[in-house]
C-alpha cells in the first residue's frame, strides 16, 4: 500500500486587531509543532526573538529547550515539549488551536484547520502561503494597545516627533495595510 500524507490548510489571525491581520498557510501534516512555530514567524514577519506555546486541546507544547520555560516545565508537568508533537497527531479539519508569542506584548494568534487532504505523493514543501491580509505589528511595540497606538499616532499626527520616532523604530517603509506574499513565501524557502 502506498504512503499517504495530509496536507493542512491553515488559517491564522492574530487575535484584538481590527482590521484583521491574518495569513492562510499550506503545511505538511508531519511537521512538529516546533517547525509550525517557525513557518508562523516566516509568515507573518516576527523576528523569533520572544518565547511561544502552542495550546491544542486544552494542552499546552512549549519550548522544553529553552532554560526560560524549563520552571514552567516542572510546574506543570501536562506540559509538552513542541519539538516532540506532530501536527498530523493533533488537529483535523475543523479543529482551532491557540499559538502564542511573546509573552510580554501577548500576541494570540487564532488557528483554525479549514482543510486536511490526504495526498498520494510527497508534499513539494513543508509550507506555503496562500493568501493573507495586512503587516505584522513590529516586534515590542507593546502588544495590540500598543500597536493601536502607534497606528494612532502615524494616522492623526504624521508630522510629530512621537510618529517620527516610530518610523525609525519599525523602519521608514512600514505600512500597516501591506502583506507581501511572495516576500513571505521566499522567507519560507530561506527556512528550508
Amino acid at each position: 500500500m502506498p504512503k499517504s500524507y495530509t496536507l493542512y490548510t491553515l488559517y491564522a489571525q492574530i487575535r484584538d486587531i481590527e482590521p484583521p491581520v491574518w495569513r492562510r498557510i499550506r503545511v505538511d501534516g508531519n511537521i512538529t509543532l516546533r517547525k509550525l512555530h517557525h513557518i508562523l514567524q516566516a509568515a507573518f514577519g516576527w523576528t523569533d526573538a520572544h518565547l511561544h506555546e502552542f495550546e491544542v486541546e486544552g494542552r499546552t507544547y512549549a519550548m522544553g529547550d529553552n532554560e526560560n520555560m524549563l520552571d514552567l516545565f516542572a510546574e506543570d508537568p501536562e506540559m509538552m515539549d513542541d519539538r516532540k508533537a506532530r501536527l498530523h497527531r493533533l488537529v483535523f479539519q475543523a479543529a482551532q488551536f491557540l499559538y502564542r508569542y511573546d509573552f510580554g506584548d501577548g500576541w494570540h494568534h487564532d488557528i483554525h484547520v479549514e482543510e486536511a487532504a490526504r495526498i498520494d505523493q510527497e508534499p513539494y514543501s513543508e509550507a506555503w502561503i496562500l493568501a493573507g491580509q495586512r503587516a505584522c505589528p513590529p516586534e515590542d511595540v507593546g502588544g495590540t494597545h500598543g500597536y493601536d497606538e502607534m497606528l494612532r499616532v502615524l494616522s492623526q499626527e504624521p508630522d510629530s516627533d512621537e510618529a517620527h520616532d516610530y518610523r525609525t523604530w519599525a523602519g521608514k517603509d512600514f505600512d500597516p495595510e501591506l502583506f507581501d506574499r511572495r516576500a513571505a513565501n521566499a522567507a519560507l524557502l530561506r527556512m528550508g
